[in-house]
């Protein structure tokens, strides 16, 4: 019986990842602080006896004994959003760079056989090219995107110096069930829900023509099931549809009116992932379509009943935070 462990498992993806693993039989210890995660997101699991869940942070507690006899660790733990790490980077680095560390540190000592980091595709800021290969110039734009390549830096560092099996996945926009409602950017699912059982517009931010390779939750669960399988070792890998798809196409399906605000500096007005390497290297692919991803989204909103409703006002707000932090000129 395979043993894991899932730093951040009661978050969005995490908790998907937990329900996953314990289908196929493992052994899951849930490490969270609930800082991000919701506990009631493992709601489902908690009768299953292989499911252990620690409230603890990974910075600064004692992981080792958490770790013994461990096989696969995956490590989702982090703070995200980009307004709250401008305004409070240190907290940030804190999270996701120092508390990397201290996971990768406790996977060393307990000799795990796998090793797998959720990076981010926010490392790309504004790219060159579409689909953007994992050989695209890093350019985080926030101190959120830089903290998270830099994690990524130390995983494979690890895996090149102390030959630790590990490697990392860089995660497109990933929606589905339990999908954050907090924050504006990266969230944008749980916020239209949000506003359509509560009878508000959609709040598009910019003309809603800007596009998002949106992935859904299962597709991305089973990239790192594949990864955990597979014997790669210090590489990095894009996780994304096979496409991109517009903010106003979503809102189409979804059904309702909209409210449009400014644009944000900074923003991509694409992302796109070019998934060729996963797909050579793990043989991994998407195969849930866009359509039936938010056709299941809808047959889930209740899922979104008592998520804190972003109103126009709220989503201004804090458009202006980013304006003020970033600048109109950037």
């Amino acid at each position: 019986m395979v043993k894991c462990v899932v730093t951040g498992g009661a978050g969005f993806i995490g908790s998907h990842l937990v329900g996953r693993l314990l289908e196929l039989g493992a052994e899951v210890l849930v490490i969270d602080n609930f800082a991000t995660g919701r506990p009631e997101n493992l709601n489902d699991f908690l009768a299953n006896p292989r499911l252990i869940v620690r409230q603890a942070d990974i910075v600064g507690g004692d992981l080792g004994s958490s770790f013994d006899g461990a096989d696969w660790v995956f490590h989702l733990a982090a703070l995200a959003d980009i307004v709250p790490s401008i305004q409070l980077p240190l907290p940030y680095h804190r999270a996701n760079v120092d508390g990397t560390m201290a996971v990768l540190e406790a996977a060393r000592a307990a000799r795990v056989t796998r090793f797998i980091y959720a990076a981010s595709s926010s490392c790309y800021g504004i790219p060159d090219d579409y689909p953007t290969p994992e050989t695209a110039e890093i350019r985080p734009m926030y101190p959120y995107a830089l903290t998270k390549y830099v994690g990524e830096c130390y995983v494979l560092h690890w895996a090149k110096t102390y030959e630790l099996p590990a490697m990392a996945l860089r995660l497109f926009n990933v929606y589905g069930p339990r999908s954050r409602t907090s924050g504006t950017y990266g969230a944008v699912f749980g916020v239209f829900l949000a506003q359509k059982l509560a009878g508000h517009p959609y709040t598009v931010v910019g003309d809603g023509t800007q596009t998002r390779d949106f992935t859904y939750v299962s597709d991305v669960v089973e990239a790192f099931i594949a990864a955990a399988r597979s014997d790669v070792v210090g590489e990095t890998m894009n996780v994304g549809s096979d496409n991109s798809y517009s903010v106003n196409r979503l809102v189409e399906l979804l059904g309702g009116e909209v409210t449009y605000i400014p644009k944000r500096p900074g923003e991509p007005d694409c992302t796109f992932a070019d998934t060729s390497k996963i797909k050579r290297m793990l043989d991994w692919r998407a195969k849930i379509s866009f359509e039936d991803g938010v056709a299941r989204m809808l047959a889930n909103i209740q899922d979104w009943k008592e998520a804190p409703l972003w109103t126009v006002d709220r989503i201004g707000e804090a458009t202006r935070d980013w304006f003020k932090f970033l600048g109109p000129g950037r």
